[in-house]
């Protein structure tokens, strides 16, 4: 039976990726974006919502899986961010899933099992220069997933996905040259840079029930570069 999936976000990298894949593989997705973007294309519904000043979602009476993909990248020296840069990576990393999920609870709560899919990054389990605003806002929806975990077993799983720099056009300033893009992959045990295809799977899986015994997780599709040294 095909599963209906809530998206928020979606429109490019990791999450049309998903989109994409969980298509093809017969499952129902909806989704609520910023602009409805190429997700209208593959004739997904979509509806408005801003991360960072979320709307009312009008949803289905049962959705099986929730994915939050909105996200920032915002580099600076510590010295150089404001309390506005703090505030805008928290609503949109982390206030804005509050809000999906909130309203995405009572439908959530509704099927016979659901999982929730959220995004943090490598930077938190790894220091990085520059990256005090978004560690600090990720940090805190790693937070929030495993409280989520303990308050919503048993029937609704909640994992995290953390990822290391990936090909897509939330990184391109990042990846906007060919020196740029070896050293980013240099830096990686693997010698890679993330490709969304690979993260696409990790997001399936969770939403699937082979992930059935998953919840409260943080996986690192990051190249071993949060966990592994080679020299």
């Amino acid at each position: 039976m095909s599963r209906t999936i809530l998206f928020i976000g979606g429109n490019s990298g990791i999450g049309l990726a998903s989109v994409r894949l969980l298509v093809s593989r017969g499952e129902s997705v909806i989704a609520a974006a910023r602009t409805p973007g190429p997700l209208v294309e593959l004739g997904i519904p979509v509806q408005p919502f801003d991360a960072r000043n979320p709307s009312t979602l009008e949803l289905p009476p049962v959705i099986d899986g929730l994915v939050y993909f909105p996200g920032s990248i915002s580099l600076k020296p510590f010295h150089r961010l404001t309390p506005e840069d703090f505030l805008t990576d928290y609503r949109i990393n982390c206030l804005g899933a509050v809000a999906a999920i909130q309203a995405a609870l009572p439908s959530l709560k509704a099927a016979p099992r659901a999982s929730i899919v959220l995004f943090s990054t490598v930077a938190v389990a790894q220091g990085m220069p520059f990256h005090a605003s978004i560690s600090a806002a990720k940090g805190a929806v790693e937070g929030l997933a495993l409280s989520l975990a303990a308050e919503l077993a048993p029937k609704i799983r909640v994992n995290v996905i953390a990822p290391s720099l990936t090909d897509t056009p939330l990184a391109a300033a990042l990846l906007n040259s060919d020196a740029k893009r070896e050293a980013s992959a240099n830096r990686h045990p693997l010698q890679q840079i993330g490709n969304p295809a690979n993260t696409a799977e990790l997001v399936t899986f969770l939403l699937s029930d082979a992930a059935g015994f998953l919840t409260g997780q943080v996986l690192r599709p990051d190249g071993g570069l949060s966990s592994v040294r080679t020299f």
